[in-house]
């Protein structure tokens, strides 16, 4: 794989997530990347002279943010919540209105943006399904498909597998860490490590044609990726 050679002013949203975390490191090592703008609602508390670390508190509204998106490249967007762990309003909310208000802003401050976006499994765009998730994050992606960047990333995994411990958000999640090992055999393309998705989403924006298109990545294809990412490091 060959990178642009531009340097990219990457913006990272949800940083202090298990998959935005990833990224944030895969983002702040890579020798094509610029800068970062993390945007969040706290400081990450951490120091790295390509890192801006921005706070801001109601993205349902980032109007104010339209300076701090200015001439950005790429957008590696990871904010989400867990269902069950919020009300349905809060994950509509979070799920779907802050994204749509986010894109709204970069598209006006940084038009020809890549936008990288983490989804889910199972998403429906056409807002037909019966989990309120799968919805909310169609809703996402069809908002995003409409803009007028011009490349669209869309991620959907399946079962993020953590990596390193954490505090599990509620029982089924608690359930499929410790069944992870059996679930990756029976189940081997519903499964997808959190840093070689992050990793696999990094790459995207730092790859790839000049010409507009719109991508959606069902799970194999996120592990595929990743798979040729681990054999490239090893041929390095």
């Amino acid at each position: 794989m060959t990178a642009d050679a531009r340097p990219r002013r990457l913006v990272l949203l949800g940083a202090t997530g298990m998959v935005g975390g990833y990224a944030l490191r895969y983002a702040l090592a890579h020798p094509h990347v610029e800068s970062v703008t993390a945007i969040g609602r706290r400081k990450l508390g951490i120091s790295n002279p390509k890192l801006r670390d921005v706070v801001h508190s109601d993205f349902s509204d980032c109007s104010s943010l339209s300076n701090v998106l200015m001439d950005q490249d790429a957008v590696v967007f990871c904010l989400g919540a867990y269902t069950g762990t919020v009300s349905d309003a809060e994950l509509r909310a979070v799920t779907a209105e802050y994204t749509i208000e986010f894109a709204r802003v970069l598209e006006r401050s940084s038009p020809r943006a890549i936008f990288a976006f983490l989804s889910g499994a199972g998403a429906d765009p056409t807002g037909k399904s019966r989990l309120a998730y799968a919805r909310y994050k169609g809703e996402a992606e069809r908002a995003l498909l409409a803009a007028s960047f011009p490349r669209v990333d869309i991620f959907r995994p399946a079962y993020i597998y953590p990596v390193e411990p954490r505090a599990e958000p509620n029982l089924g999640y608690r359930i499929l860490r410790l069944a992870y090992p059996l679930f990756r055999v029976l189940f081997p393309g519903q499964v997808i490590r959190a840093d070689d998705l992050a990793h696999v989403m990094v790459e995207a924006v730092l790859h790839g044609g000049a010409e507009p298109s719109r991508s959606i990545l069902e799970n194999r294809e996120i592990q595929v990726r990743a798979q040729a990412l681990a054999g490239f490091s090893r041929d390095q």
